[in-house]
């Protein structure tokens, strides 16, 4: 047996796999897509009816917060536990990282544990102010649990990243009079760029596609993973949902391309 013929027979599992759970299914969907009474037009139904574009629009703007918000928090987070032993750090990052073991619906319910109409802060709003504050269940609900959500994500990745820089850079700016906030603008966040551009993209990846976070929570707000699951179920549109599906996952795939592209040439430049 010739080492190629070895090569390609071990590939053959990963083969199978690939085209029964990924290329077969992907098919489908597209197939699906463009069997509706507008035909491949289905397709454009995400940018030409103003409902649809609507829920893209507040799905992107929403999970682009979220990231935004999520690698400010993760990365001064990330390197604060990364370069301070303390008394209780490893089980404080237990903790930040514990919800990795959460399912959406878990996030979700969690969320209206704290600000729903029984939740604390409802609670304690009301013995301060005489008002329930409630808001689990509008944007800023949904928008509190993907950061919930996302966080753990990227600060496992900044902390790994931070643990690979090397402190004779920080040293050599330091000794050249360049201060904290140089030294975090000039040297840290360059070199941190590449890991802070993939955990982005994973992090505005799951929340564009969170479904059970939505919907447990957007009782009050259109996003595409509940538009997708409304038009499948309750209007029996499969068609429609088929092609919101295609877009959602282009959409999400050309944001992880665009990162990896990103990441790439940052570390090519760095080296």
């Amino acid at each position: 047996m010739s080492h190629r013929f070895f090569l390609w027979l071990c590939l053959l599992p990963l083969a199978a796999l690939t085209a029964a759970f990924f290329l077969l299914p992907m098919a489908r969907l597209l197939v699906t897509g463009a069997d509706g009474p507008h035909g491949l037009a289905e397709y454009l139904a995400i940018l030409v009816e103003p409902r649809y574009r609507t829920t893209l629009i507040n799905t992107v703007l929403l999970a682009g917060t979220a990231t935004i918000v999520t690698l400010v928090v993760a990365t001064i987070a990330g390197l604060f536990l990364q370069r301070h032993r303390f008394p209780g750090r490893a089980i404080l990052v237990a903790m930040l990282t514990f919800p990795l073991a959460f399912p959406g619906v878990v996030v979700g319910f969690m969320i209206i544990l704290l600000a729903g109409r029984q939740g604390l802060i409802g609670d304690l709003s009301a013995r301060l102010t005489g008002d329930k504050l409630v808001f689990a269940y509008s944007v800023y609900g949904l928008f509190l649990g993907y950061i919930y959500f996302s966080i753990p994500r990227v600060i496992l990745t900044i902390m790994a990243a931070a643990q690979k820089l090397d402190p004779g850079l920080e040293e050599a700016a330091r000794s050249l009079g360049a201060g904290p906030w140089a030294v975090l603008r000039d040297v840290i966040l360059p070199a941190l760029a590449p890991a802070l551009v993939a955990s982005g993209a994973i992090a505005f990846a799951t929340a564009m596609g969170a479904f059970g976070t939505a919907f447990t929570l957007a009782t009050n707000l259109d996003v595409l993973p509940m538009l997708i699951y409304t038009e499948f179920t309750l209007a029996g549109n499969l068609a429609t949902s088929a092609a919101l599906s295609v877009g959602l996952g282009l959409l999400t795939w050309l944001m992880l391309a665009l990162a990896r592209s990103l990441s790439g040439n940052s570390v090519a430049a760095a080296g």
